[in-house]
């Protein structure tokens, strides 16, 4: 596993993790910022062929 791979798996942990926490207090703003965040990555991901679980 390359270090994009690893970079893109550990960014996305982290926004997903953050999207849990900004829903859970109900903040809106963020969670729309993440999930934007989210669906960047997960292009480029694919854009790159890096398998991800859906």
């Amino acid at each position: 596993m390359g270090e994009f791979t690893t970079t893109i798996e550990q960014r996305l942990d982290q926004a997903y993790k953050g999207l849990r926490e900004a829903r859970s207090v109900g903040d809106d703003y963020l969670a729309d910022t993440l999930t934007a965040e989210i669906e960047d990555l997960r292009r480029l991901a694919d854009d790159h062929g890096i398998p991800l679980p859906r």
